[in-house]
């Protein structure tokens, strides 16, 4: 996966821009947009041998250029670089949505986690009244 953000000089994203993502050895590549805050997300299926392949991110007319890097032992980390375009780049951490979706599973954690607290001492109280049953 390659992802990143394409700012202007003031640091905000600019969105609907055009993102070229492109492994030049194998001519695969693709253009994506970036969103609303500026973000851009491309995702390449990567073997092995494609490791030192060199890649062209290019977005507003400005062109980096890498090369894939990852460990090929690791299967079970995801293959991903962010490669940012524009000055001043002020975002550092996750997309708007990731925040939101966390916060609604922390939101539905909470909730179940009320529950559970609740239930117990209603259960409590109902083993005490069986225990008092059977004693009686």
């Amino acid at each position: 996966m390659v992802e990143g953000y394409v700012c202007g000089q003031d640091g905000k994203g600019i969105s609907g821009t055009d993102v070229l993502v492109k492994d030049t050895k194998i001519s695969y590549g693709q253009v994506v947009k970036t969103d609303g805050d500026g973000y851009y997300k491309a995702m390449f299926h990567l073997h092995n041998d494609n490791l030192g392949d060199p890649l062209l991110v290019e977005a507003s007319a400005e062109q980096k250029n890498l090369k894939i890097e990852f460990d090929p032992k690791d299967l079970e980390s995801e293959r991903k670089v962010r490669v940012d375009f524009g000055s001043g780049c002020g975002v550092t951490g996750s997309p708007a949505w990731i925040w939101w979706a966390g916060g609604a599973v922390a939101a539905a954690g909470g909730v179940i986690g009320m529950k559970l607290v609740r239930s117990q001492p209603r259960q409590g109280r109902a083993k005490k009244k069986s225990q008092g049953k059977k004693n009686t």
